[in-house]
């Protein structure tokens, strides 16, 4: 019993997520004002980064809940939420392989974000005050690209270890 009881201590550190998740809220509103009271004297491309920036923030913050509640209904205890209209869709089948792979894959699309950021500022490579190098371009790009093979290697692992379903008439795939 102390032992199936232990997975209640993972309860603080759920509750610290969401208030990480308040941090982000905080961070994403004091963006989006930032670009609203800044709008007529942004460029096209400055507007471009602070709207990446904010899709960042939301893509984190997905993060977060997919974490939180996926991690919690899979680690803790059941939320109690079947047959609640409110359900995300992609907790009815929550395992920790599925969570996983769910996060790998949000993971890159946060790193892809950055990527694209990097990409953007690119072009100022060599100017004075650049906060872009051709070596940071290079680094970030490897680094996405393990991020999409490390991703494609849980994927994998998760589906060889799953039971396989027969399906169809002929009981073939």
């Amino acid at each position: 019993m102390l032992i199936f009881s232990s997975r209640w201590l993972q309860l603080p550190l759920y509750l610290g997520l969401i208030v990480a998740q308040i941090v982000y809220v905080f961070l994403f509103l004091k963006e989006l004002y930032h670009l609203v009271m800044h709008a007529a004297e942004f460029g096209e491309q400055q507007i471009m980064l602070v709207v990446l920036g904010l899709i960042d923030v939301v893509m984190i913050s997905n993060l977060l809940v997919m974490v939180i509640v996926g991690g919690y209904e899979t680690f803790v205890s059941r939320l109690g939420l079947q047959d609640h209209p409110d359900q995300p869709e992609w907790l009815s089948h929550v395992n920790a392989g599925v969570l996983k792979v769910k996060l790998a894959m949000a993971i890159i699309g946060i790193s892809s974000i950055h990527l694209l950021r990097t990409f953007i500022e690119a072009s100022q490579i060599g100017s004075p005050g650049a906060n872009v190098t051709s070596e940071g371009v290079m680094w970030q790009t490897i680094i996405h690209s393990v991020f999409i093979l490390s991703a494609i290697g849980i994927a994998y692992v998760d589906r060889m270890t799953q039971p396989r379903h027969h399906g169809g008439k002929d009981g073939h795939d």
